[in-house]
């Protein structure tokens, strides 16, 4: 009989939860975290996999777990954030983006996730600084885009909403340039 290694067990917890079989994929990483408990990234894709059944509960436990383990690891930061976000706990997914952000402030996608928490919380001028910061970083960085757009829209920044619209089109119709 084959050793069980907690390798294995990850690839076969991914291939589970690629085909939607969840239940699976979560009882496959759970073995595999008895294997390797400090492994954060078993932490990080059993996290991720709760995220994607919709226990979000499970998914911030499992995240923060990770987080506990390797509290540099950007997209531990920004999966963990987003969690928080939707368990509407904007005060956890702040602290985790700035955490992440002090970490690395040349990451877009914690940019992007610190505006969407300004945003929510209707602090418009600080979403605004939020997404022109991630779009600073790449410019071709289409949510981000969105997102400024409608904080302009918010903030009555016509010219910046139309700017907005303007290079978003040019991305649907050309692409992010390689």
């Amino acid at each position: 009989m084959l050793k069980e290694t907690a390798e294995k067990l990850n690839n076969q917890a991914i291939m589970f939860a690629s085909r939607g079989d969840y239940t699976e994929a979560i009882a496959c990483f759970m073995r595999a975290i008895t294997i390797e408990n400090s492994n954060s990234l078993l932490w990080f894709n059993l996290g991720i996999t709760c995220r994607d059944a919709g226990n979000l509960v499970g998914a911030r436990e499992a995240l923060t777990k990770a987080y506990t383990i390797n509290d540099t690891d950007e997209e531990i930061i920004e999966a963990l954030a987003l969690v928080c976000f939707s368990l509407g706990d904007f005060m956890s997914a702040l602290y985790y983006c700035e955490d992440g952000l002090d970490y690395n402030p040349h990451n877009p996608h914690l940019w992007n996730t610190l505006g969407v928490i300004h945003f929510n919380r209707r602090l418009y001028n600080e979403a605004c600084s939020a997404f022109e910061q991630a779009i600073s970083l790449n410019p071709y960085y289409y949510d981000a885009l969105f997102n400024l757009r409608d904080t302009y829209s918010e903030l009555g920044n016509k010219q910046g909403e139309s700017e907005c619209i303007k290079r978003m089109k040019e991305i649907e119709k050309h692409g992010e340039p390689k």
